[in-house]
C-alpha cells in the first residue's frame, strides 16, 4: 500500500499539552530489525507510528514485533495536530531523514504562532566507522556488472592504474593538500575494491587488453580485509598479545622477527619488488642488508649507475630516504624552471 497524503488527526483539545514528535532515523547499512533499545522503547510507548515509505525495510520487522505502523505522509501541520493532548507520534524515516517534513516543522516553529510539540531526533540505527565502505562495495559490484568498460577489465589491465594512483597519492602528500589527499586515498581504495571484485569471479574474467589470465580460486573484499586484519594482529603482539614494546625500534624488531617466521625466506632480498623506482629499490636492498648485519661490499663498475648506487646506500645508512630526497630536489628544480619561464605560482595542467 502506498503512503497517502490524507491524514486523520487526533480530536481537538484545549492545547495545554503539545505532545511529542519523534523522528526515528535508521541506516540502510545496518541489518533491518537491529534497532537500539531506546528506539524499541519509544516505538512501543508511542500513540502512533507513521512511515511514508511502504517499502521501508524496517516495516516487516516492526510489525512482527507487534508495532502498528501506519503508512502515511502527513504534513507538518497535520503532524502537530496529531500530537495534541500530549500524544507521542513516531515518524520512521531513513538515515537521510525527511527534509520536506523537517523543513515544514522548522517553518512553523519559526513563525511563533504555533504551540510546538517537543521534537526529538532519535537514531534507531547508525553507521559504525567504516560503514560507507559497504556503499563502495555495492557501487563497485553494480559497475562491474553493468558498465561496458569496467566489466571487461582484468588484473593485468588495471595494473598501470594502481601505479599511477600511488604516485598521485604521494604527490598529494608532498603538496600538503588535504582535500587532494582525501581524493587520492579514495582513488587508491578504488583500485583495491576493483581488483577484489574481479578476483571474486575466480578467473580474472574480462578481455581487458586482450591478455587472458590464468584461472584461480575466487576471493572477495572480505577475504582481503580478513587477511590484513589477521596479519596486523599477528605482527602487533605488543598491542594484541603479551609482548612489550615501548619504542618504535622495539616495534620494528617485533615486526621483522614475526615476518621472518611467516615468510621463511632463503635470502634477505626475497620479496623485494624489482619493478619499483631504482632509488627506492636500492634503499630497500640496503635496509635489508643492514638489518641482517651482512657485510656486503658494493659492486664496482664505471658509470653513473654505480655512483647513484653508492649515494643511495649512503643515504639509507644515514637514515635518509633517497627517493624522497631526490623528489624534494626535483621539485625545487621544477620551481626554478618555472621561475625562469615567468610562470612561478601558476600550476600547469
Amino acid at each position: 500500500m502506498n503512503a497517502t497524503s490524507s491524514f486523520e488527526t487526533a480530536p481537538e483539545t484545549d492545547g495545554t499539552a503539545p505532545g511529542r514528535i519523534v523522528l526515528l532515523t535508521t541506516s540502510h547499512r545496518v541489518a533491518p530489525g537491529l534497532l537500539s533499545w531506546p528506539a524499541w522503547q519509544t516505538l512501543r510507548a508511542a500513540d502512533r507510528v507513521l512511515c511514508a515509505d511502504g517499502g521501508h525495510p524496517q516495516l516487516p520487522y516492526l510489525r512482527e514485533a507487534g508495532i502498528a505502523v501506519e503508512e502515511s505522509a502527513p504534513t507538518a501541520e497535520e503532524l502537530i495536530d496529531a500530537c495534541a493532548d500530549g500524544r507521542t507520534v513516531v515518524v520512521v524515516t531513513t538515515g537521510e531523514g525527511d527534509p520536506s517534513l523537517t523543513d515544514g516543522l522548522a517553518r512553523l516553529a519559526g513563525s511563533g504562532r504555533v504551540h510546538m510539540p517537543d521534537l526529538e531526533l532519535l537514531p534507531a540505527s547508525y553507521d559504525l566507522p567504516g560503514a560507507r565502505l559497504l556503499d563502495l562495495v555495492q557501487v563497485m559490484d553494480r559497475i562491474r556488472r553493468e558498465c561496458p568498460w569496467s566489466s571487461r577489465q582484468t588484473h593485468k589491465g588495471l595494473a598501470k592504474y594502481g601505479i599511477e594512483e600511488a604516485y598521485e597519492l604521494v604527490e598529494a602528500i608532498e603538496e600538503g593538500d588535504r582535500d587532494e589527499l582525501r581524493e587520492e586515498l579514495g582513488d587508491v581504495l578504488l583500485q583495491v575494491v576493483f581488483h577484489a571484485r574481479i578476483a571474486e569471479e575466480g578467473e580474472g574474467s574480462g578481455e581487458g587488453d586482450g591478455d587472458e589470465e590464468e584461472g584461480t580460486a575466487p576471493f572477495s573484499i572480505d577475504d582481503v580485509a580478513a587477511g590484513i586484519v589477521t596479519k596486523l594482529i599477528h605482527r602487533h603482539p605488543h598491542v594484541f598479545g603479551d609482548a612489550t614494546a615501548t619504542t618504535p625500534e622495539e616495534v620494528k624488531a617485533h615486526w621483522l622477527r614475526t615476518k621472518a617466521v611467516e615468510k621463511q625466506r632463503e635470502s634477505v632480498t626475497d620479496g623485494i619488488p624489482l619493478g619499483q623506482p631504482a632509488l627506492a629499490l636500492t634503499a630497500k636492498l640496503a635496509s635489508r642488508v643492514h638489518t641482517a648485519a651482512l657485510d656486503v661490499p658494493l659492486p664496482t663498475g664505471e658509470g653513473i649507475g654505480y655512483e647513484l648506487l653508492g649515494l643511495a646506500v649512503r643515504a639509507e645508512a644515514e637514515g635518509v630516504d633517497p627517493e624522497a630526497a631526490l623528489r624534494v630536489a626535483a621539485r625545487a628544480y621544477r620551481d626554478a624552471v618555472r621561475v625562469k619561464e615567468g610562470v612561478a605560482g601558476r600550476r600547469g595542467a
